[in-house]
C-alpha cells in the first residue's frame, strides 16, 4: 500500500506498528525517518558492487545479482530481527527513493502476511517535506530567545522551563553540542540532514500560539548551521536575559563540562583553539590553570577573558532585551524558583 507522505506532523498517527528503512548503513547514518530502525537489504559494499556492475557491465546482471542479495539480507531479517512479530503487525517500508529495495522487501513481507505499508517516493520524499519547513516557508512560531553570558546555566533553565508548562527548543541538545570552542559532548555530532530531522520533528510537537523559549545562539552549533526559517525568527525575536555573579558561572562551568575536565588532552586541545584569539601568555596562563588543575579559576577567567566580551559586542547588535533575570547561584532550586519569571517574561515579550 503506497503512501504519500504530505506533513511531517501526521507521520506520527500513521497506522503503523514500525518504520523500517531498507537503505545501506552509511545512508540511514546520514539521515532517516525519526524513529525508523535501519535493516538494510544491501550492505554498503553490496549496493557499492551492484551499482558498479549496473554502470560498467550489465543492468540485467546488476539487477540479478542485486536480487539474490536482497532475498539473503530480507531471509536474515526475518530470521532475526524480525522473528518475534505476530500476524497483526504491520510496518512501514522505505528506501531512498521507494523502489527496488523498499519494492522487494515489502513483498517477500507481504507474501509471509504482514500488511506492509510503502512510503512514496521513499527518503526523498520525507527529505522534501524538511526542507520546505526549514527552508522554503516561514515559521508560524512565536520565538522568544533566552539569552545570558557563557556559563549562566541557560540549556539547564531550559528544561527547568519544561518541566514548570514552558515550550522550549534544545538546539543544543538537538546539535549534540554546548555550542561554543569547549562545547563538544562526546558523542560525534549528527550529520546536517539529521539535525534539521530532528529540529523539523521537536517543531512539529510546538503550539504556534504559545510563546517558544530557545538559547540565544549563533547561527552555527559546532559544525551545524541552523536552517534559515528559525534563524529568520531568532534574529527577529526579543530576549530575556539571564545574569548571575561570575563566581556562580565558575562554579556552574565545572560542572557542566565536568566531562572535559576529566580529559586533560582533550582540554588542553580546547584551549589551543583560543590561540587565535588571545596573546600567547594568556593562552599559556590558561595551559597552567588546568595543569594545576584550578578548574573554577580557569572557568572564571575564559568566561570574563574571553566569552563576556563577545557576549558584550553581541549585546549591543541587538537592543530587544525585554526583560533581565538575576540570579545568584544558579543551583537547580533557584532556577525552579524563577522558572515563572521566566515563562512570565517570555509571553509578555512575545505579546
Amino acid at each position: 500500500m503506497p503512501i504519500h507522505l504530505t506533513d511531517l506532523k501526521a507521520l506520527a498517527d500513521l497506522p503503523f506498528d514500525q518504520v523500517i528503512d531498507v537503505r545501506s548503513p552509511t545512508e540511514f547514518a546520514q539521515d532517516h525517518i525519526p524513529g525508523a530502525i535501519n535493516l538494510p537489504v544491501l550492505s554498503d559494499a553490496e549496493r557499492a558492487e551492484v551499482g558498479t556492475i549496473y554502470v560498467q557491465k550489465d543492468r540485467f546482471l546488476a539487477r540479478k545479482v542485486g536480487a539474490a542479495l536482497v532475498a539473503r539480507n530480507s531471509a536474515r531479517h526475518i530470521e532475526g530481527p524480525l522473528a518475534d512479530r505476530d500476524g497483526g503487525w504491520r510496518p512501514l517500508v522505505y528506501c531512498w527513493r521507494g523502489g527496488q529495495r523498499s519494492g522487494s522487501f515489502a513483498s517477500i513481507l507481504q507474501q509471509i502476511g504482514w500488511r506492509v505499508g510503502l512510503v512514496e517516493g521513499g527518503y526523498k520524499s520525507y527529505r522534501r517535506l524538511v526542507v520546505d519547513a526549514l527552508y522554503d516557508r516561514p515559521l508560524d512560531l512565536r520565538i522568544v530567545l533566552l539569552a545570558g553570558g557563557t556559563g549562566t546555566a541557560k540549556t539547564r533553565i531550559l528544561h527547568h522551563l519544561k518541566a514548570a508548562g514552558a515550550q522550549m527548543l534544545d538546539l543544543e541538545g538537538l546539535a549534540n553540542h554546548r555550542g561554543s570552542l569547549f562545547g563538544g559532548m562526546g558523542d560525534p555530532q549528527p550529520s546536517q540532514k539529521m539535525f534539521e530531522s530532528r529540529l523539523a520533528t521537536a517543531i512539529t510537537t510546538l503550539d504556534p500560539a504559545r510563546p517558544v523559549i530557545v538559547e540565544a545562539e549563533s547561527n552555527k552549533i559546532g559544525d551545524l548551521l541552523i536552517p534559515p526559517s528559525l534563524w529568520s525568527l531568532m534574529n527577529a525575536a526579543p530576549q530575556v536575559e539571564i545574569t548571575a555573579p561570575l563566581a556562580a558561572r565558575g562554579r556552574y562551568l565545572i560542572t557542566a563540562y565536568a566531562d572535559l575536565l576529566d580529559d586533560a588532552d582533550l582540554l588542553a586541545r580546547r584551549i589551543d583553539k583560543l590561540a587565535p584569539y588571545h596573546a600567547k601568555a594568556q593562552v599559556e596562563a590558561w595551559h597552567a590553570m588546568a595543569g594545576r588543575r584550578a578548574f573554577e579559576a580557569l572557568a572564571r577567567d575564559l568566561a570574563e577573558q574571553h566569552y563576556d566580551p563577545r557576549y558584550a559586542k553581541s549585546t549591543l547588535e541587538r537592543r530587544d532585551v525585554a526583560a533581565r533575570i538575576d540570579m545568584q547561584e544558579l543551583t537547580d532550586a533557584e532556577m525552579v524558583a524563577v522558572a515563572p519569571r521566566i515563562i512570565a517574561a517570555a509571553e509578555r515579550a512575545a505579546g
